[in-house]
């Protein structure tokens, strides 16, 4: 192949018929390198002209914004909350489009025009003093008089996502909780009976609706759960009769909202967030640039946005015959990996720069979470979520077997 080259870089021709075996082979590889380095330049041009015409659309801005600059920096700041919920609300305030004070960015997150109502739960649930606030002026904008729980908790549920951590869950509901029972005076003996039986119903909403859930609660066994939650103390059976009938004939809905949040497909994930992604291909170990991306964990697949208010997710990891792993990374911090068995891909699927849905060729993806606790978390979520396929094994030995036996 030297020789070759020489005879390259000196003008002379070649004939390809002249290659050794391995020569052609090798070629043949520069070739295919020489595509793959195209179209991830095609890739980057896309991306840099997707980001482009986006900051073009948020600065120009409809006509109206055009003469209205609060207009414009109010519609910025809604697609700086759905992007981070925290900036989103720094911005509006700095820009003095809201005052800095609970009640405020309450009814701001209440009326919820343009907002995706997974980044208003995930405001809602943040432990700083001012989002408990917040989060408490938003639970007393609700009005929960002559409800029932039912219907309260489906107004509620109405107005934001539930995000997926459990102590976010829980100051949310307490919060719901405490309002329901200072607006319906002597239907529980407690708000600690009124949380417990809200967890109670949006659990059997989960179980009666959802179709991995083969067992599903009677109205019996829903009454023998909710035995002593009323301070020791039964719940009328017909009270429980009325909430499990309710919850059969119309489950929980998450709404499409104008922050155009598909996530309500996604009721109550395992784990959310962003997080920095990197393909590493089977071919050649070529590894693919950084993206952000919003993650979401659930039933055992890991689906991934580029925004989250996207109607589609660019692309679906299921998580079945995996593995997950502490990985570095000289530029990102915090990563992990998934991992295929060597000299398998992982069974993914992406949507191409044309829209058409496209197997993946990776054998590994590395992530990169914002800190080590997140870091640590998502590796504990997704390795409760592996599943093991006995046929995926079987069919690996015997690919196995058939390489050996050429």
């Amino acid at each position: 192949m030297t020789s070759i080259l020489n005879d390259i870089s000196a003008g002379n021709k070649f004939d390809i018929a002249d290659l050794s075996p391995d020569d052609k082979k090798l070629l043949e590889s520069i070739r295919e390198r020489k595509v793959q380095l195209l179209e991830e330049i095609q890739q980057l041009k896309d991306e840099i002209a997707e980001v482009t015409n986006e900051i073009e659309q948020m600065d120009d801005g409809s006509e109206d914004s055009k003469n209205n600059p609060k207009t414009k920096q109010i519609s910025i700041g809604k697609k700086k909350f759905n992007m981070d919920p925290k900036k989103g609300i720094e911005y509006l305030i700095q820009h003095v489009l809201l005052q800095e004070t609970p009640e405020d960015v309450a009814r701001f997150l209440h009326q919820g025009e343009g907002l995706n109502k997974t980044a208003i739960g995930d405001y809602l649930g943040e432990k700083s003093d001012f989002n408990i606030a917040v989060l408490k002026a938003f639970v007393n904008l609700h009005e929960f008089s002559d409800m029932i729980l039912v219907q309260a908790l489906r107004q509620f549920l109405w107005s934001f996502r539930l995000p997926g951590e459990a102590q976010k869950i829980d100051r949310m509901m307490e919060c719901f909780a405490e309002r329901y029972c200072e607006l319906n005076p002597g239907v529980f003996t407690s708000s600690d009976t009124c949380y417990v039986l809200s967890f109670a119903i949006i659990m059997l909403n989960t179980s009666l609706h959802n179709p991995s859930v083969k067992d599903k609660p009677t109205v019996e066994r829903f009454i023998i759960m909710n035995r002593g939650i009323n301070d020791g103390g039964d719940l009328p059976p017909e009270l429980l009769n009325s909430l499990y009938d309710s919850i059969k004939k119309e489950p929980f809905k998450i709404p499409e909202d104008d922050g155009n949040d598909l996530m309500h497909t996604f009721f109550n994930p395992d784990k959310e967030g962003w997080l920095w992604k990197q393909g590493v291909s089977k071919l050649g170990g070529r590894y693919r640039s950084w993206k952000r991306r919003w993650f979401i964990l659930n039933d055992n697949c890991l689906y991934y946005f580029q925004f989250t208010t996207d109607k589609e997710p660019k692309g679906i990891i299921p998580l079945e015959n995996i593995q997950v792993r502490v990985s570095t990374d000289k530029s990102k911090s915090h990563c992990f990996e998934l991992f295929a068995q060597q000299g398998e891909i992982i069974k993914a699927c992406k949507v191409d720069k044309e829209g058409k849905v496209v197997e993946g060729k990776h054998n590994v993806y590395k992530m990169s979470a914002a800190t080590a606790e997140e870091k640590d978390e998502w590796i504990k979520c997704i390795k409760s979520c592996i599943s093991e396929n006995p046929f995926y094994d079987m069919l690996n030995a015997r690919r196995k077997k058939a390489a050996h036996a050429k």
